[in-house]
């Protein structure tokens, strides 16, 4: 592989991984998800990787590396990748010839990103509908500021959650916290002494600050993202989204009610090492944390097992989760 240079996709040939079979050449651009390295029986380093499009995804091998591949694809969304497919234990691989960041259009994105099945507009419905159960006057006054701005609105129901990790799609910020404030919705009858609107506020949002961690256009990480990232501007968000509820009229959220909030923005990442701010350190905060890391671990889980077209009992390892290969067959499949 070549000294990292980046790629533009425009006008390259593109085979979807939904047509990929064994013997055909691959040429294209396309998505990159958990590239890492790994060693073969003789010790001899090789990349393995997922390459996909919104048609489907496909286990890939780069068998000869001689540079620092993780560094110059860590961070890379799309590559351009020149191989060939190949059978390997009933499934299709692609083996890698040449591999290298690439950059794409908004066109390009389109094709290269799956989007969420659901209606965005019927899930910002569905989030309203909820949050709408708040109580609390100034809570409920700083999310109609934050739900009232068309702006903040309009990036956070096309962002994806994540580049390459959980709801790594457009529209997948919004579906992960409609899942997440659904699933609370139904727990926190259990646990009566939670303060219901702290949670809900704090689950709607903690990844808030996505909306500008995520340059939608080029499904990249910002320049802000990679300084700051969103834990961080969620908290400063919501400075900026309390005096916007106060001047339109919104009672003062109490001193405590915003910081348990922000607490919970800045924690939900559970541990330093895992990008926290603070380990979580109040019961809404502890229980807001564990709910997201079980959301995105279940999305990771079944977005790697793609139970909808299986073609092998195991996964390749998912890094996100730890290392462990997720086992495909429905247990329950005839």
């Amino acid at each position: 592989m070549h000294e990292a240079e980046t790629i533009v996709a425009a006008d390259r040939w593109h085979l979807d991984v939904a047509d990929m079979t064994p013997g055909t050449r691959v040429d294209g651009v396309y998505a990159i998800l958990n590239p890492q390295v790994s060693a073969s029986r003789s010790g001899k380093p090789f990349l393995k990787c997922i390459i996909r499009d919104a048609s489907g995804r496909v286990n890939a091998r780069m068998w000869s590396i001689d540079d620092p591949i993780l560094e110059t694809l860590g961070r890379a969304a799309f590559v351009a990748v020149s191989g060939s497919c190949e059978n390997f234990n009933d499934q299709i691989q692609l083996k890698i010839e040449r591999i290298e960041p690439a950059e794409v259009d908004a066109e390009e994105l389109r094709r290269l990103l799956p989007t969420s099945r659901r209606d965005p507009e019927a899930m910002l419905a569905d989030v309203r509908t909820l949050m709408g159960t708040i109580s609390h006057p100034a809570v409920k006054g700083l999310i109609d500021a934050y739900l009232g701005d068309s702006s903040f609105v309009t990036r956070f129901t096309q962002a994806p959650a994540a580049i390459s990790v959980h709801h790594a799609y457009l529209g997948g910020l919004i579906e992960h916290t409609l899942q997440l404030l659904t699933a609370a919705n139904v727990i926190l009858p259990q646990y009566p002494d939670l303060d219901r609107d702290i949670v809900l506020a704090g689950l709607l949002l903690h990844d808030s600050g996505k909306v500008l961690e995520f340059d939608l256009e080029r499904f990249e990480y910002t320049r802000r993202g990679n300084l700051l990232g969103h834990l961080m501007d969620g908290v400063v968000m919501m400075e900026t989204y309390a005096a916007k509820a106060q001047l339109a009229g919104s009672p003062v959220l109490p001193a405590d009610a915003k910081l348990a909030i922000q607490h919970i923005i800045a924690s939900h990442h559970n541990r330093p090492e895992f990008g926290a701010i603070k380990q979580p350190a109040t019961p809404e905060a502890i229980f807001c944390s564990r709910l997201d890391d079980l959301d995105a671990a279940t999305q990771i889980a079944l977005e790697a097992a793609d139970r909808s077209s299986v073609t092998g009992d195991f996964t390749e390892q998912i890094h996100a989760l730890d290392g462990v290969r997720i086992y495909r067959r429905p247990p329950l499949a005839d």
